[in-house]
């Protein structure tokens, strides 16, 4: 077994020094246990790697999303600039219409 030192969230670590203590094992044993359980079949290796992926993709594909993401983003932002300049433009042009009439509602150039 290979030795490495690891960071585990404070949370984490409480819960899994105290099942150590309960069971009068190190940490270390927990932690590898942990792991044999969790990788022991072919479908949990799988499941793990697709979350893995998910909540954070290899280099690659992480700066490809974070790119999409902006292109996505940008493309919202100038959709909505060009909603506004129509709907702009449409009340001018409807303040147009009306300039020409008189209270009557009738035409008067």
């Amino acid at each position: 077994m290979s030795r490495l030192t690891i960071s585990i969230p404070a949370k984490w670590e409480q819960y899994l020094k105290q099942l150590a203590n309960d069971h009068q094992i190190d940490l270390n044993s927990v932690i590898s246990e942990l792991c044999a359980w969790a990788f022991s079949n072919p479908e949990g290796k799988k499941q793990f790697k697709l979350w893995l992926d998910d909540a954070f993709p290899p280099k690659g594909e992480a700066e490809d999303k974070a790119r999409d993401a902006g292109t996505r983003e940008r493309a919202r932002e100038e959709e909505a600039e060009e909603e506004t300049e129509e709907e702009a433009h449409e009340d001018g042009n409807y303040n147009e219409d009306i300039a020409g009439e008189d209270v009557k509602g009738e035409f008067n150039p």
